[in-house]
């Protein structure tokens, strides 16, 4: 299942190219679109979308916004960067990572996508900034998770079970080149711990997506990015609305 008509609106009066490391016009395209052009309607209809939302259902609570922008990315944008593979960080019970995989399938694109949570719950969290405590989101079962997977042939998507600080070094160095990293972590700990680990796999142009840290119960988040990606590493946003996205090697 694939659809082939192009609703994205267009901004030509923002000029193309790169600046400061981001490509303006793309952040526009997507965020502008989503938010005053009707882009949310349009993507909604789109049967593609619709067969992935609903292989997800119940299984994430992704903001809607968050999940159209992210599929914009896989449909329109991720064939325009070298090949890489995707990487979850925080998947609960699977919800986006089937999401994403099915999406990837359906469009034939050979990229893995690969699923890195405790699958039982958060680690332990830094009351002085995070909103969420130790074992929230623990109502998982992994096994159903695996088994879900499987069903619906999902042959491209992979669990990496454990605690990032413990799985995510050895389990990237395997997979090779990473273009697209959906940073789903609602606390600090976990986006410094993510993103330190899969910047170094980045393809040139490659998408790291921050779900939470524009979110207001995630103050952790936020200052993980603005500490280690912004305030570090010097990346400017390409999008601020509906969440963080930044762009690697531009």
């Amino acid at each position: 299942m694939s659809t082939t008509f192009d609703y994205l609106p267009k901004v030509e009066w923002v000029e193309a190219g790169v600046r400061k490391g981001r490509v303006p016009r793309d952040g526009y395209v997507r965020g502008w679109g989503i938010q005053f052009k009707g882009l949310r309607d349009a993507v909604r209809a789109d049967p593609l979308y619709q067969a992935a939302l609903a292989l997800s259902h119940g299984r994430s609570v992704m903001a809607e916004d968050n999940r159209i922008n992210l599929y914009l990315i896989l449909r329109f944008y991720l064939a325009h960067i070298p090949f890489g593979h995707v990487v979850e960080f925080g998947s609960y019970r699977g919800g986006s990572a089937m999401f994403i995989a099915y999406v990837l399938r359906e469009l034939n694109y050979a990229s893995r996508v690969y699923a890195f949570d405790t699958f039982a719950g958060m680690p332990v969290t830094d009351p002085a900034v995070d909103a969420h405590g130790e074992g929230d989101f623990s109502d998982v079962d992994v096994e159903e998770v695996h088994a879900t997977v499987r069903a619906n042939g999902l042959s491209n998507l992979e669990l990496v079970v454990g605690r990032f600080e413990d799985t995510a070094a050895d389990a990237l160095k395997r997979i090779g080149p990473v273009a697209l990293a959906h940073i789903d972590s609602d606390i600090y700990s976990a986006i410094t711990c993510s993103y330190d680990a899969v910047k170094g796999s980045m393809v040139r142009g490659g998408y790291f997506v921050f779900d939470d840290a524009t979110v207001s119960s995630c103050i952790g988040a936020t200052e993980a990015v603005e500490e280690w990606v912004i305030g570090r590493d010097g990346l400017h946003a390409e999008q601020i609305s509906p969440q963080f996205v930044f762009r690697a090697g531009l």
